[in-house]
């Protein structure tokens, strides 16, 4: 009962807001990262940057694995992947098991790139944080997960 009680409490147009803050929050921090990547001449696109961060984190997965954890579909998955192995920074073996099955990791050039794409993040983290404590830091990671929270709820 307190959840209906809950809901009726909050205004529509407070709830859109909330939800539209963090859109703009959200899509402010990639526009930066993205605006790093082209500045430090990497020529990487923010999909890429995010796969081989994908690949940097979990050595020896699969292409599919890739489009089940991003939800991009099968062609949009090949082609970014097929330009970081035709840029030597993404390597593939065939699978001991299933020589049908491609794994890939990121190569020694690729690891380098990834290092530098993460650290531009955290860069742009520690602004997005400026002025906020750790208390305040972590009170925000707990109303953001009740927001999780209630969108991946299936009522």
């Amino acid at each position: 009962m307190r959840k209906q009680v809950d809901i009726v409490n909050h205004k529509p147009e407070l709830a859109e807001e909330v939800v539209e803050s963090v859109h703009t929050v959200m899509h402010l921090f990639r526009s930066l990262q993205f605006q790093a990547l082209k500045e430090a001449a990497h020529d990487l696109s923010h999909m890429e940057a995010k796969t081989l961060g994908f690949f940097a984190s979990r050595p020896g997965a699969t292409q599919s694995e890739l489009v089940q954890h991003s939800g991009r579909d099968k062609g949009q998955v090949a082609r970014l992947i097929a330009g970081l192995r035709e840029r030597g920074l993404l390597e593939a073996s065939a699978d001991a098991a299933d020589k049908r099955s491609v794994r890939l990791q990121v190569s020694a050039a690729g690891k380098a790139l990834q290092q530098q794409v993460r650290k531009q993040g955290q860069k742009v983290a520690a602004q997005a944080v400026g002025g906020l404590d750790e208390a305040e830091c972590r009170q925000l990671l707990d109303l953001l997960a009740k927001l999780r929270e209630n969108l991946e709820r299936t009522d």
